[in-house]
C-alpha cells in the first residue's frame, strides 16, 4: 500500500521538481506543467501517462486505475487508487510520469544506465496455441489488416500518400484515435511519416535473426516514430508508443512484434526507446524458442497454430495480449 509520504519522497529526489499545494490539492511540477496531483481525500493519486494508452491501461486493472474526469480527458492523465499501489509499483508510475515531462537528456542524467533483468521466459508452443485459439474467436480479429495488405499491396510505403492514409485508419481501426485533418488543415502526421521514413530504412530480417544492431535500429526509429505528431498547438498530440509500434509491425510484419500499454507496463515498466529494444529481444528469444521447440520454420508456424493471416511476431504479440492485457488465463 502507498502512502502520500511515499509519493512526496518520490518525487521531490527527481530533479527539477516542485511541491505546490493548488485549491487544497498537493501536486507535483516540473515548471508549470503537473506529473502528479494528490486528491482532496490523498486517497488517488493521479499521474501523467499517454492518454492514446490510458484506456488499455485501466481495462487491464480497473480496481486500482481509473479515467479522469471528463474535462481532463484531453490531457495526458490518468487515476490511481493509492492503496492499490505497492511500493515497486508506485516508483515505475512517478518516474515514468516525471520522465514525460522534463527532456531526456535530465531523466538520462538523473536514472542513468541500469542492468536489465533477465528477459521473460517464452511461452511453450502448446499454451501459444491455446492462445491463438483465444485471439482468433474475438470478432473480426484480422478483417482491417488484411484490407490494409489489400490496399497497400505489395508492401506499405510511407513515400506514398495513399498508403499513410490506409495505415492511419487501420490505427484507428485498432483504437489508436488519431485525428483526421478536415478540409484545409495541414496533416502533420502525413507530413511527418514520410519524413521519418526517409530517415529510418528499416532491417526486413525475420524476428528470430535479428541482430543486435537491428534491434536498435528499431528502436531509434520507434522512438522518433512515437513523438510524431498528429496534431498542431494549441493541443498538441503525438502519435503515441502504441501505435508507433503498431505502425512499425505493419512496415515489418516479419521484423516487429509490437505492444500495447498494458504489456510494455508489465513487463518493462517503461515505453521509451530502450524499453522496445528490449521488447524485440524477448521477441527474438521467443521466437527463437518456438522454432526450435516446433521444429518448423518461422514462417510455417502460423498456418500450424491455426493464424495463417498474420506473422510469427504477431502471434507472439497476440499471446501478450490475451494474458496480459486481457488477462485469460490458459
Amino acid at each position: 500500500m502507498a502512502t502520500v509520504e511515499d509519493v512526496r519522497r518520490l518525487a521531490l529526489a527527481l530533479p527539477r521538481t516542485e511541491e505546490h499545494l493548488i485549491r487544497d490539492r498537493v501536486k507535483f511540477r516540473i515548471g508549470r506543467i503537473v506529473y502528479l496531483a494528490l486528491s482532496r481525500d490523498e486517497t488517488t493519486l493521479g499521474f501523467a501517462f499517454p492518454k492514446e494508452e490510458r484506456a488499455a491501461l485501466v481495462a487491464s486493472e480497473p480496481e486500482k486505475f481509473s479515467l479522469p474526469r471528463v474535462s481532463d480527458l484531453r490531457y495526458n492523465w490518468v487515476h490511481a487508487s493509492l492503496a492499490a499501489l505497492g511500493p515497486d509499483e508506485l516508483v515505475e508510475l512517478v518516474t515514468e510520469a516525471w520522465r514525460m515531462c522534463v527532456p531526456a537528456k535530465v531523466a538520462r542524467a538523473h536514472l542513468g544506465p541500469t542492468a536489465e533483468p533477465p528477459l521473460p521466459p517464452a511461452p511453450r508452443v502448446a499454451r501459444l496455441r491455446l492462445s491463438a485459439e483465444v485471439f482468433a474467436a474475438y470478432q473480426g480479429v484480422d478483417r482491417s489488416w488484411l484490407e490494409l495488405r489489400r490496399l497497400t499491396a505489395p508492401t506499405l510505403d510511407l513515400t506514398d500518400p495513399a498508403h499513410r492514409t490506409a495505415l492511419h485508419r487501420w490505427l484507428n481501426a485498432w483504437g489508436c484515435r488519431l485525428p483526421y485533418p478536415r478540409e484545409g488543415e495541414p496533416y502533420p502526421l502525413g507530413e511527418g511519416l514520410a519524413a521519418w521514413t526517409d530517415k529510418h530504412p528499416l532491417p526486413d530480417t525475420p524476428l528470430p535473426d535479428l541482430s543486435d544492431p537491428e534491434v536498435d535500429a528499431v528502436a531509434t526509429a520507434y522512438e522518433e516514430l512515437a513523438h510524431l505528431p498528429v496534431k498542431l498547438p494549441p493541443r498538441p498530440r503525438s502519435l503515441g508508443p502504441t501505435a508507433a509500434a503498431k505502425s512499425l509491425y505493419a512496415l515489418r510484419p516479419h521484423t516487429v512484434m509490437p505492444w500495447d500499454a498494458a504489456i510494455a507496463t508489465e513487463l518493462y515498466g517503461a515505453r521509451d526507446g530502450a524499453a522496445f529494444a528490449r521488447h524485440l529481444r524477448t521477441g527474438r528469444a521467443w521466437a527463437r524458442a518456438v522454432v526450435a521447440e516446433s521444429g518448423l520454420a518461422a514462417d510455417a508456424l502460423p498456418a500450424d497454430l491455426g493464424r495463417p493471416a498474420v506473422t510469427l511476431a504477431k502471434i507472439l504479440d497476440e499471446h501478450l495480449y490475451v494474458t496480459i492485457t486481457r488477462g485469460a488465463a490458459l
